[in-house]
């Protein structure tokens, strides 16, 4: 999901598309606190592992 945000804020800012730069900043926020939760041992969604 970071990594996907990542992509689509280059996407944004090369295109000039600021849909686009608001829903990569949006995903690598929530990529971000979802990979926090994960090292923190807390389950998320009801799942402890994501694999």
């Amino acid at each position: 999901m970071i990594v996907l945000g990542v992509i689509l804020l280059i996407i944004g800012f090369v295109a000039s598309i600021p849909v686009l730069w608001s829903i990569g900043i949006a995903l690598v926020v929530i990529g971000l606190v979802l990979a926090v939760l994960g090292r923190a041992g807390t389950k998320v969604a009801g799942r402890s592992h994501w694999f």
